[in-house]
């Protein structure tokens, strides 16, 4: 069974809506496009850079801004993209013509299922938030690498979205980059295990007991 790895740029509030650039993402009247663009370094850069080998999974909007982008690119980044496999879930595109992209038919969740089940490099999902709820709600995804910028927006579309489940996470690796993003690992972790931080109600005894004492 292959990781399927979700990949996100989110402010602190949670939104990953359009980080990139002002005409991204304008849906829903979001003015904010461009958020993360500034605060980007050559560390973070360099992370980008040298992931291993991986396949992507797109839903339509992520698709088409890489579809419009990386073909007319060059570099290490582009050449992976533009050659690598690409699954594209959508139910309003007829055609994929990006190199090396298939249209996912039928339902999405046994798709990716059947996917994660063959040989192959991890499945790595790049934006995609509307996809993503997919995957949430039918629990496809086996690790988030999660990028908080130091920001929030108020309003956009956010990572964990109507598609959250409850569950548990495990944090694997965190470290903050030299423009405050921090760089977050997780892992699922099993179901979510209820608390309280309420005292034990104590005994007829023990309130005896208290009583003498704050009469002595």
């Amino acid at each position: 069974m292959r990781k399927l790895a979700v990949n996100s740029f989110v402010s602190l509030d949670g939104v990953m809506q359009s980080p990139g650039g002002p005409e991204e993402d304008p849906t829903g009247g979001f003015t904010h496009g461009g958020w993360g663009a500034n605060y980007f370094d050559e560390e973070m850069m360099g992370r980008v850079r040298e992931s291993g080998p991986y396949e992507l999974l797109l839903g339509r909007g992520t698709y088409e801004i890489f579809a419009a982008h990386w073909p007319y690119d060059e570099g290490p980044i582009a050449d992976h993209l533009n050659s690598t496999r690409k699954h594209v879930a959508s139910t309003t595109l007829e055609a994929v013509e990006w190199n090396n992209s298939t249209l996912i038919e039928g339902n999405v969740a046994d798709y990716v299922a059947a996917l994660k089940g063959q040989d192959g490099p991890e499945i790595q999902v790049h934006g995609s938030v509307g996809l993503i709820q997919t995957l949430l709600r039918h629990d496809l995804i086996d690790e988030y690498r999660i990028w908080i910028f130091p920001l929030t927006l108020g309003t956009g579309k956010r990572l964990f979205g109507e598609g959250t489940i409850p569950a548990a996470l495990k944090l694997l690796d965190s470290t903050v980059s030299g423009t405050g993003v921090t760089i977050n690992t997780y892992v699922p972790a099993g179901e979510l295990e209820i608390g309280s931080f309420e005292f034990d109600q104590p005994t007829d005894a023990e309130l005896e007991r208290r009583k003498r004492l704050a009469a002595s």
